[in-house]
């Protein structure tokens, strides 16, 4: 892929379109914030986020629907039902994979899986090692989706709860390391999978003040062959993709939309023979 600065300039010409939508952090805002909210007044929704979503897939039908994580926590919601009702809402939305954040953790690792049943798309998480926990077997690391006769691989990234959530309520979950995970899974999905795309969906945190703690920006200068990043944890508002360099100087989209569902990413890819030519993304509101 040698796009240089020219990956968001786009190829409307491509022979084959595919079209990636992203929230992250929506903690559980099923509803628009009221009319006279100081910071986001009458924003976000998930009905006007299936509007949107329905729109879009009619546009183009090779669009695929993704979330970064810290799906739960923020509103009576989650108190009340804990995790159930945004599980329903986003398989209704018909949600192609997520991953898992932080505050999914919030009601313990059994609260999580009592709500699995739920979700009827799946979770991605290369780094979190269940297998001495309730959890074991209940995620993946990434999942190769065919669209359009192409194939895109995503894959999924936690961020080290030790400090940020409770031992008791994630118990054995052991956190591996992002970069040395990536590295295996993109030649895995590069080399046997043969994936045209490859997306991460991660829940490390946009960019630290420390370069060296585990973030997007950090993954992206270690690794290649990743496409784009979609981002979550920070809150960090970005009004379209941000090109970073890989660690062979390729280009790399890192995208983020803030937080509590009042924006959704939008991302379109272009190909040409099955070369991936141009790249163009947006925020959209909702």
């Amino acid at each position: 892929m040698s796009l240089g600065s020219s990956l968001l300039t786009g190829c409307s010409s491509g022979k084959k379109h595919i079209t990636i939508l992203h929230t992250n952090d929506v903690h559980s805002h099923l509803d628009p914030f009221p009319e006279d909210h100081a910071a986001f007044p009458d924003m976000g929704g998930i009905a006007r986020r299936a509007t949107l979503i329905s729109g879009i897939r009619e546009e183009n039908p090779h669009t695929l629907l993704f979330d970064a994580g810290d799906i739960f926590q923020g509103t009576p919601y989650f108190n009340f039902y804990g995790g159930e009702l945004e599980f329903k809402l986003m398989s209704m939305l018909k949600y192609d994979a997520a991953t898992l954040g932080n505050h999914d953790f919030d009601n313990g690792i059994d609260g999580l899986l009592a709500q699995l049943p739920y979700a009827k798309f799946e979770f991605l998480c290369a780094n979190y090692d269940f297998s001495n926990t309730v959890m074991d077997g209940m995620t993946t690391p990434y999942k190769v989706f065919e669209v359009d006769g192409l194939k895109v691989g995503v894959f999924g990234l936690g961020i080290d709860l030790d400090g940020l959530v409770t031992k008791k309520l994630y118990k054995e979950t052991r956190y591996l390391d992002p970069v040395e995970i990536t590295q295996d899974i993109v030649r895995e999905l590069k080399e046997e999978k043969g994936c045209d795309l490859i997306v991460c969906l991660s829940h490390l945190g946009y960019e630290y003040r420390n370069p060296q703690t585990d973030s997007d920006v950090l993954l992206a200068s270690r690794t290649q062959e990743i496409d784009l990043i979609i981002g979550g944890h920070t809150h960090t508002f970005l009004e379209k993709p941000v090109v970073h360099r890989n660690q062979i100087d390729k280009p790399v989209l890192i995208n983020q939309v803030g937080c509590y569902g009042i924006n959704m990413g939008r991302i379109d890819f272009y190909f040409e023979q099955g070369e991936l030519v141009g790249g163009e993304g947006i925020t959209i509101s909702v």
